[in-house]
C-alpha cells in the first residue's frame, strides 16, 4: 500500500515550569485523580526544571529515523503529534493536510498492549479525525513491537551494558529487574500486557544466561483503593535485599522505549536511593531510544507494511501483533471523575 508520510505519535511532555500544570491537566482531564495527586506529581517535574526528556528524546529519534529512511531510499516525511502537549496531534493533522498527505503510517511510542499503550493512541487519532472532518488523512498505526526482534536484540544490549557497568565482583550474581508503567488490574484484564512483558523479559534474560529475574512495576498513580500491578520496583528492591545483602541489581525499563518522567524520577531517583539506602548496587539499562537496531527495526516496521507483505517478523512465544486490532482490543472504561451538580 502507497503512503505520503511517517507520524511519530507520543505521549508529550512539558519543556518548562509554566508548561507543568497545564501538561497535566491534559493528561487527567476527566479521571478520578484528586488535584492534591496532579500538585504531587508536578514537583517530580519541578525537580527537574519542569522539562521531560521525552521530547527531546522524541526529536532525536525522529532526526535517527529521517537518516535510516534516506538511507534506505524510502521516501516518506516525518511528522510529529503528541497526545497531551505541543505538538498536538490535531494541530500535526492540520499541517499534514495543508501538505497534501493523504495517507499516513503511524508510529506510537509504546512497544507493548494495552488501552493506553495501544487502544488509546487508535481513539485519539480516531477523534481527531472526526474534529478535522473529511479533508482528515488516513492514518493506519504500526503494530505492536514488543516481540520484535529488534526490540528485543536492542534490550538485550542494553542490558548487558548495564550488568557491565557494575562492580566486576557484582556482574554475575546480580538479579534482573524488568520495570513497566503499573497499570489498573482491570485495564491489565483487557490485554495481553502482562504475558507481553513476561515473555520480552524472559528473552531478554535468557539470551543473556540470566535465571535470577522478575517483572516488576514503576508510576502507580491511582487512589489507594484501586488495585494496580504489583509489585512496586522499591518493594521489589527491598526483597532483593533481604536476599543477597550488599549486592549488585540491574534495574531494565523495558516498558519504555524512551526515557519518560518516570523513567528519571522513579528510577533514576527514587528507586537509586532506595537501593542506596538498602546498600544495593544499582545499574539501570538505557531505554531503546535511538539504538541502531531499534531505528532499524521502524525501517522494517515501515517496509513489511508499505509492501503488504505477509511476514512479520516475530519471536518468543506469541505471534507477532497484528496490523489492525479487532474493534474490542484492550478495550477499558476507566473511572471518571463525576460530573459537579449545576
Amino acid at each position: 500500500m502507497q503512503y505520503d508520510a511517517l507520524l511519530v505519535f507520543s505521549f508529550g511532555g512539558p519543556e518548562g515550569p509554566d508548561d507543568v500544570i497545564p501538561f497535566l491537566e491534559n493528561v487527567l482531564r476527566g479521571r478520578n485523580v484528586p488535584r492534591e495527586r496532579m500538585l504531587e506529581v508536578a514537583e517530580h517535574y519541578y525537580h527537574f526544571g519542569g522539562v521531560s526528556p521525552i521530547n527531546a528524546q522524541n526529536r532525536e529519534l525522529i532526526a535517527a529515523l529521517q537518516v535510516e529512511l534516506q538511507a534506505t531510499g524510502i521516501q516518506l516525511p516525518i511528522y510529529w503529534g503528541n497526545r497531551n502537549w505541543h505538538p498536538m496531534l490535531k494541530d500535526t493533522m492540520q499541517q499534514m493536510i495543508a501538505d497534501g498527505v493523504k495517507r499516513a503510517l503511524v508510529f506510537a511510542t509504546s512497544a507493548f498492549s494495552s488501552y493506553s499503550g495501544c487502544r488509546q493512541y487508535r481513539e485519539n487519532i480516531m477523534q481527531a479525525q472526526a474534529e478535522i472532518g473529511p479533508a482528515a488523512p488516513e492514518m493506519h498505526k504500526l503494530r505492536a513491537c514488543y516481540n520484535h526482534p529488534g526490540f528485543i536484540e536492542t534490550m538485550i544490549e542494553r542490558t548487558r551494558d548495564a550488568i557491565d557497568a557494575l562492580p566486576a565482583e557484582k556482574r554475575a550474581s546480580a538479579p534482573l529487574l524488568f520495570t513497566a508503567h503499573s497499570i489498573p488490574n482491570g485495564m491489565a484484564a483487557t490485554s495481553n500486557y502482562e504475558v507481553q512483558l513476561q515473555d520480552a523479559a524472559r528473552m531478554v534474560a535468557e539470551a543473556l544466561g540470566r535465571t535470577d529475574w522478575r517483572v516488576v512495576y514503576q508510576s502507580r498513580s491511582g487512589p489507594p483503593t484501586q488495585p494496580w500491578l504489583e509489585p512496586d520496583i522499591c518493594v521489589a528492591l527491598e526483597e532483593v535485599a533481604a536476599k543477597h545483602a550488599g549486592s549488585g541489581v540491574v534495574v531494565v525499563p523495558i516498558g519504555f522505549i524512551s526515557d519518560h518522567m518516570e523513567v528519571l524520577f522513579d528510577l533514576d531517583y527514587e528507586a537509586a536511593h532506595k537501593a542506596s539506602d538498602l546498600e544495593l548496587t544499582m545499574s539501570r539499562a538505557k531505554t531503546a531510544g535511538t539504538h541502531p537496531r531499534f531505528v532499524r527495526m521502524i525501517r522494517e516496521l515501515i517496509e513489511e507494511r508499505m509492501g503488504d507483505s505477509p511476514e512479520r517478523a516475530a519471536i518468543g512465544s506469541f505471534a507477532a501483533c497484528p496490523d489492525f486490532c479487532p474493534t474490542d482490543c484492550c478495550k477499558y472504561d476507566p473511572p471518571r471523575r463525576p460530573t459537579p451538580a449545576s
